[in-house]
């Protein structure tokens, strides 16, 4: 008796609050809470709302307003007094473009505010295409500048002319005035000389 009483603890959970509410999971995930407003996605109501906005910034939608404009004041004025469905101070009509004036003007400004947005962004992008711009154009001065100064320790084709040439004048002024053999190398000359003193 006593091992079947064991067994059954095991099984149920003790506590009120254990067996009130199930064990919830940590390695699923929690299912999705019920909305009851509807859903939906900000990118594309902004993409409709941006083509709404490109719409009514045209030429061709001012046209077919004032056509229908035109169509409605014309058939509740000229057409039979049955058929008519808006009389003279034409309420409905003032109410239909007042309608269309308070959409417009918010999906007119959902569509600015997207697009300062995106300059936002682009400007972000050019201002730090700009910093590394700056930075590469930096690093090539420095690089330059390092070369400039290596290049001034270098050898180049003129000094070694003008080495060549006063070596030249050196020994044209030995051969004109001290002595006639002519001594190129000033170690030949200096064995000579110990070759001599011997």
């Amino acid at each position: 008796m006593v091992p079947e009483r064991e067994n059954s603890r095991e099984r149920t959970p003790s506590g009120a609050t254990a067996a009130s509410r199930p064990r919830t999971r940590l390695d699923q995930p929690l299912p999705p809470r019920r909305r009851f407003l509807p859903e939906y996605d900000p990118e594309a109501f902004g993409r409709l709302s941006e083509r709404i906005a490109r719409f009514l910034g045209t030429g061709r939608f001012i046209v077919w307003m004032t056509v229908v404009i035109i169509l409605w004041v014309a058939w509740n004025s000229l057409a039979p007094s049955h058929l008519r469905f808006d009389e003279y101070p034409f309420i409905f009509l003032t109410l239909m473009l007042s309608l269309q004036a308070s959409y417009a003007a918010p999906l007119i400004l959902l569509a600015q505010n997207r697009q300062d947005d995106r300059d936002r962004v682009n400007l972000e992008q050019d201002r730090k295409q700009n910093e590394r711009s700056i930075a590469d154009t930096e690093y090539l001065t420095r690089e330059i500048a390092a070369l400039r100064i290596g290049l001034g320790e270098v050898a180049t084709r003129d000094w070694i002319r003008s080495e060549f040439q006063d070596m030249i004048k050196e020994l044209e002024e030995l051969q004109n005035g001290h002595r006639h053999d002519p001594v190129v190398f000033p170690a030949e000359r200096s064995r000579g000389r110990d070759a001599d003193d011997r």
